[in-house]
């Protein structure tokens, strides 16, 4: 019976790296680049870039389905609860520098705060697969809650600080860590019961970040710029219940290990004057995910849950180009940006503890995307007024970026694995749409 249950929590290697649909473009390779108020996120060293007040809201929706077939040619299809991820990850930013606010008379300080989902998973399988006594449904929706500072000690060098509070909430999904599956059988409790082990908790973490600029243009611009981020881990214990057709069986407690973070790149700008600007950008991601060496759970009537993890640590590598045009003829006051980009990510979970809440495995991305940015005298959408005006709250510029992702993921078979039933090949492909508003004042 205890072979049989899945852990109740499991975040996987599906780790969200878009979280602006500006980075989403260039396949989220922007931790050199960072000036918008996503730097919240990507790095927030670059928000030292940033003037006035910024704002950005956005969304990401993930389309798309699994596909499963063992040996015997049993098939089954999962899908994201539906068409579409719902509630879809989102993200929130402002910036505000300190002496566009009237705080000191140094323009060099900037504080910020971002709000995003870092981890996630949303699948679900048929309750008649032959896996369901390990998953039928799954849902890891946490949310990060990061206000940051950045500063430059030097005029080529920023630095930023943040923490990182990790938590759940109803307004972002079931505001819990969620697993159903189908009951083997024993402890009185009939064959083919639904069941569900669920949790939560609240955790806190930090970040330190760095941008270092070594060539500007004659206009102070960047030409290079060389970005790093670390983010440290944090350990939830995520307490929750044993539910039995909805009944309650048992109090639990599962430990997960929220892994540390450490991104660089670096951004090259061949082209940037006052009419055009081209970016290439190369970051590189490790995940450590060692970190995640088991997943048992406590249950208050004695018992634990012996579930092995043993996951390990991979690499992300993201090339992205973004190519700017400043104040184009055809739209006097607007900056145009078009993107792309492409990653390759390796997968953190061995065959011996692979589940199917989260299908993982090694990855490619391809991305594409523009942006349009609206200042001084144009009109956004033909009629909202974008700038123009010196009153301390009325819009410097309002903008929107939209963004594709392909994410393709190499075919995986499993084998050997601590529950025969999930023994199989896996495929899965995934497609995501993003769009930020933008406001700066």
């Amino acid at each position: 019976m205890i072979a049989c249950l899945p852990p109740a929590a499991r975040a996987g290697s599906f780790r969200i790296y878009d979280h602006s649909a500006s980075a989403t473009g260039q396949a989220s390779a922007f931790t050199a680049q960072a000036d918008d108020a996503s730097a919240g996120y990507y790095n927030p060293a670059g928000m030292t870039q940033l003037r006035g007040v910024q704002f950005s809201a956005g969304t990401t929706l993930i389309a798309g389905g699994f596909s499963f077939q063992n040996g015997a040619g049993t098939q089954a299809n999962g899908d994201l609860r539906g068409s579409v991820a719902v509630p879809p990850p989102s993200n929130v930013y402002m910036t505000a520098n300190l002496k566009d606010l009237g705080i000191g008379s140094s323009d060099s300080t900037t504080i910020g705060l971002a709000v995003f989902s870092p981890f996630g998973t949303l699948t679900r399988w048929p309750d008649s697969s032959p896996f369901s006594t390990a998953t039928t449904k799954a849902a890891f929706e946490l949310i990060d809650i990061r206000p940051s500072i950045a500063f430059r000690p030097l005029p080529d060098l920023a630095i930023g600080l943040g923490a990182d509070i990790y938590t759940f909430s109803g307004a972002f999904g079931e505001g819990q860590v969620e697993r159903q599956f189908r009951w083997p059988g024993g402890l009185g409790i009939p064959a083919g019961t639904g069941m569900e082990l669920n949790g939560r908790d609240t955790a806190a973490g930090f970040n330190a970040s760095l941008l270092y600029t070594p060539l500007r243009n004659g206009d102070g611009r960047p030409l290079v710029n060389i970005g790093l981020i670390y983010r440290s881990q944090a350990t939830l214990h995520l307490d929750g219940q044993l539910l039995a057709g909805g009944t309650r069986v048992a109090d639990t407690r599962t430990t997960f290990v929220v892994p540390q973070v450490l991104t660089g790149g670096i951004a090259l700008w061949p082209v940037r004057d006052n009419e055009r600007e081209w970016k290439l950008e190369l970051d590189v991601d490790y995940t450590g995910w060692k970190s995640v060496r088991n997943l048992d759970t406590t249950l208050s009537n004695g018992l634990t849950i012996a579930t092995p993890a043993n996951w390990t640590s991979g690499y992300t590598v993201m090339v992205g180009t973004e190519y700017k045009w400043l104040n184009p003829t055809p739209l006097p006051d607007w900056d145009v940006a078009l993107r792309a980009g492409y990653w390759h990510s390796q997968k953190a979970i061995p065959d011996q503890t692979f589940n199917p809440a989260i299908p993982d495995g090694d990855n490619h991305a391809v991305s594409t995307g523009f942006g349009f940015m609206c200042r001084e005298h144009g009109k956004f959408l033909g009629v909202i007024p974008c700038g123009g005006s010196d009153k301390a709250l009325s819009p410097k510029g309002l903008g929107i970026d939209l963004a594709y992702q392909a994410i393709l993921y190499e075919g995986r078979t499993v084998a050997g694995n601590v529950n025969p039933t999930v023994n199989g090949t896996y495929r899965t492909t995934l497609h995501v749409g993003s769009i930020n508003l933008r406001v700066n004042f």
